[in-house]
């Protein structure tokens, strides 16, 4: 992970983009990205969409984790941590022996 970061800090350091790179900006430009992995969906099956548009696809969750490496830099967020923490609280909501092979919201089950 933080070879990956060190890079897209790197991309971006070389260009001088930190200059535009605030947290909302940030946040936006993620929003943005994720709805353009979306659009390769449109009107599509899963199937299709992953049988013909992997490459595109593939660039836009690229471009989501880049700008959330990038905002996780700006706001100073261990991205590994909080996705560790994350796990930890989600395990709670969603015991093993409840939430099994179900779809169920944490506060149906």
């Amino acid at each position: 992970m933080d070879n990956m970061k060190q890079a897209v800090i790197k991309f971006r350091d070389e260009r001088d983009w930190g200059q535009f790179h605030n947290a909302k900006d940030l946040a936006i430009s993620l929003n943005i990205e994720a709805g353009e992995i979306l659009e390769n969906f449109q009107w599509r099956s899963s199937e299709e969409a992953t049988e013909t548009k992997i490459k595109e696809i593939k660039e836009e969750v690229a471009d989501v984790m880049i700008y959330l490496l990038l905002l996780c830099e700006k706001l100073d967020i261990d991205l590994e941590e909080a996705v560790h923490l994350k796990l930890q609280t989600n395990a709670k909501k969603y015991p093993v022996e409840k939430a099994f092979g179900k779809k169920t919201k944490y506060n149906e089950l």
